[in-house]
């Protein structure tokens, strides 16, 4: 899901609410992680998100986005990103990747982790650590006067040297009023090109890598991306404030 509108530097006010809807799709992705284990549906994981949305007093950013038609995507095994929800149930030996965010007085948050299903194998479980600090890594570049590209590169020579299939065509992006703004953020970059980071700026940083090739394949139902390989993927997604010191993590 990533169409884009036009570049914004946030004031305060701005700032608190996606604050505000950073810590709440925090605490519900936690919630939806203790519910994770072998047989639970992934219907039954949006109804969760639904009820926690509603107990908060928040919208969804997913729900009817471009006619998405649920409030978290849940993206298993293969599956990259945008899975929809359904009777399917997990199995031990799964990974499973959410990704959701609400909206707080009009601002938005974008959120995403991979959970392991019960007893994962430890190349599994090793995917699942080095997206996560391929994220981390990110976040460290995310510093006024420093690029897109800088942020790229460092989730690019991360994952590559690992060995891993780097996701190349869906990216990180803006985000504020609209769930997807300007500067697109790719996993992959030059140090130094690019957008210029400025105090303000809010950025979705959202790794994809693979266990096999970086190719990706559009499933029949027109949301749910897959590997071409059919090579297990981990999604990890944070959104970030740049300030003029160390970034903010918002979804925490």
């Amino acid at each position: 899901m990533n169409r884009l509108s036009s570049i914004t530097i946030k004031s305060d006010k701005e700032i608190n609410y996606m604050r505000e809807a950073g810590h709440i799709i925090a605490a519900i992705m936690n919630k939806l992680g203790e519910a994770i284990e072998p047989g639970i549906t992934t219907r039954e994981l949006d109804n969760i998100c639904r009820k926690e949305i509603k107990s908060n007093k928040v919208k969804s950013a997913f729900l009817g986005l471009y006619g998405f038609p649920d409030t978290i995507c849940v993206s298993i095994n293969e599956e990259i990103v945008h899975g929809i929800p359904s009777s399917r149930k997990l199995n031990n030996g799964d990974i499973i990747s959410i990704d959701a965010g609400v909206i707080v007085s009009g601002f938005n948050s974008d959120h995403a982790k991979t959970f392991p299903v019960g007893d994962c194998s430890k190349k599994d479980l090793g995917l699942i650590y080095d997206t996560a600090k391929s994220l981390d890594l990110a976040i460290d570049k995310c510093i006024q006067d420093c690029t897109v590209g800088d942020i790229g590169n460092a989730v690019e020579d991360y994952v590559i040297d690992k060995g891993y299939g780097l996701v190349r065509n869906y990216t990180g992006h803006g985000i504020g009023k609209a769930l997807h703004e300007p500067p697109q953020v790719p996993n992959f970059g030059k140090p130094g090109y690019g957008a210029k980071l400025r105090s303000g700026m809010t950025l979705a940083i959202e790794p994809m890598v693979n266990l096999g090739s970086d190719g990706t394949k559009l499933c029949d139902d027109g949301w749910t991306v897959v590997t071409s390989d059919g090579a297990k993927s981990a999604h990890f997604e944070n959104t970030v404030l740049i300030t003029e010191g160390k970034p903010e993590v918002l979804t925490v």
